[in-house]
């Protein structure tokens, strides 16, 4: 063993120039008493204890410290002074006094990390103080509204068109009125396309669930946004997301940035800070590049609608498609009738009763004589173990945009058969005939003229070797009979007014 020991000459202290000597005393094997005899003589003299200064146990210790502190300034009567066991006085502060008196010691490591920290504290703030809204939608929801807004020229109908050939794989060519596609296993959205004149902003502002501001980003922003950002504001305000456009016209990386850090700015400051804001570059083969629809897709397909009070609670109905179901001949005879007319779409809100009166947007307040449930033309996949969603269940029903072979007039629907696709009917052996059967359908076939058109021109002969009526002359002849009866019965009328007379004389 070795230790350190310090010894003292007899008689003389440490300031009479007494020697110390330290070391190491050695034990030899021969004398084994030798550290034994000489032990009493010498002092122990080890490593001073240090306090912990952090860690669990100092930790638990400045706990107890403070909360005695407080037990005895709440019994002094609010001293703010502490004695310590040495007689000295110290002054305990507190947390927020710690860090008034010595900034940088609580200073952040990162910006970065203390902004998004201070985001999320404020948006569990505002779910909190958020009312819990009763959700009732049903289980399988109707579309949601995704309205496409900005001014004249900025890329809308591109837009749309990149979106639906991501969702439908389907290509296209007029974006005229409400479109609804599949995005998703549980959900289908209508994409509409605003209206210009602010009459169609403030009916679209009261519908939309998801609204997609459309910048010009080679422009910046222009008074229409703005106009309908307030519409907006007074109806509830939906969620709101930007998409940049035109940002190939740009031809400096260090300018396109610098445009990109002050509209994305100016956006948060609009909308609210952390707002999705998406930017779309040049266009390729008349449609935006494939990833960044596919961004935008995603986010569309996840986002998170907060129901509105307002449309909750009443029943509103989005008309994909219109047909007036009036009779020809009441709009014949007077062209401004009152029409019937039916309107399709889904039901949104609440439930739509019969006896209730609705109001049509631009045209008044009208009574509902029919309420049908029909069957869902755009309905949700079938539940599967795939994650995808196949390209049979991509469906797309846009019934206004003239999509697929059915096309939709004032007063008629028309089913559109592509010549190649038109198969002709003929004989299979050379030389034989086909029976009348088959001759009459040719014929139909191969007609061009219509029916009325036929009746016209037709005659009839009653007589062999007789004149041959055409249907002109029998409207003639209708014509002239009616008014030959009415001179008879005119003559007839005024003789028997004669005899009554001649009677009466009599």
């Amino acid at each position: 063993r070795q230790c350190r020991v310090a010894e003292s000459r007899e008689g003389q202290g440490p300031g009479e120039g007494g020697a110390r000597r330290s070391g190491p005393r050695r034990q030899g094997r021969g004398a084994p008493n030798q550290f034994a005899a000489a032990a009493p003589s010498f002092a122990m003299a080890g490593k001073a204890h240090r306090a912990r200064k952090a860690g669990a146990k100092a930790k638990k210790k400045k706990d107890k410290k403070l909360k005695k502190h407080e037990q005895q300034v709440s019994g002094d009567g609010g001293s703010s002074l502490a004695t310590s066991s040495g007689g000295r006085v110290k002054k305990i502060l507190t947390k927020e006094q710690q860090r008034i008196n010595n900034p940088k010691a609580f200073g952040v490591k990162s910006s970065l990390r203390a902004r998004q920290n201070r985001a999320r504290q404020a948006d569990r703030e505002q779910k909190r103080l958020h009312v819990p809204v009763l959700d009732k939608t049903p289980d399988e929801p109707p579309p949601m509204v995704v309205l496409v807004h900005g001014p004249p020229g900025v890329g809308k109908s591109t837009v749309i068109k990149s979106l639906v050939k991501h969702y439908a794989r389907q290509n296209i060519s007029d974006t005229k009125g409400p479109i609804s596609v599949i995005s998703g296993k549980s959900r289908r959205i209508t994409l509409i396309e605003c209206p210009k004149t602010l009459t169609g902003m403030i009916d679209a502002s009261k519908v939309a669930d998801l609204v997609l501001l459309v910048i010009d980003g080679n422009f910046g922003f222009e008074m229409e946004t703005f106009e309908f950002l307030n519409l907006l504001q007074v109806h509830g305000f939906p969620k709101v997301m930007g998409v940049l456009t035109h940002l190939d016209m740009y031809k400096s990386k260090d300018r396109l940035k610098k445009v990109k850090k002050g509209l994305k700015a100016r956006f948060w400051n609009e909308i609210y800070e952390g707002a999705k804001l998406f930017y779309f570059s040049g266009l390729i083969n008349g449609k935006y590049p494939k990833r960044e629809v596919l961004n935008l897709a995603r986010f569309i397909s996840v986002q998170k609608v907060r129901p509105l009070t307002w449309r909750s609670q009443h029943p509103y109905v989005v008309a994909d498609r219109m047909e007036d179901i009036t009779p020809p001949d009441v709009i014949h005879a007077d062209p401004k009738c009152d029409r019937d007319v039916c309107l399709y779409g889904y039901v949104r809100g609440s439930n739509l009763r019969l006896q209730s009166r609705v109001h049509v947007a631009g045209a008044g307040d009208y009574d509902v004589m029919e309420v049908s449930e029909l069957p869902d033309p755009c309905p949700l996949p079938e539940k599967g173990h795939r994650k995808s969603l196949s390209d049979k269940s991509r469906l797309i029903y846009a019934p206004m945009a003239n999509l697929g072979n059915l096309t939709y007039d004032k007063d008629a629907t028309y089913i559109d058969i592509p010549d190649w696709k038109v198969q002709f009917s003929g004989s299979k052996v050379p030389g034989q005939t086909d029976g009348s059967g088959e001759q009459m359908v040719m014929d139909l076939q191969q007609t061009g003229e219509t029916v009325d058109e036929k009746l016209n021109q037709s005659s009839i002969q009653l007589f062999t070797g007789g004149r041959s009526v055409l249907a002109g002359d029998m409207d003639d002849s209708d014509k002239s009979g009616s008014e030959s009866e009415d001179y008879s019965s005119g003559e007839s009328s005024s003789d028997e007014e004669g005899e009554e007379g001649d009677m009466d004389g009599g």
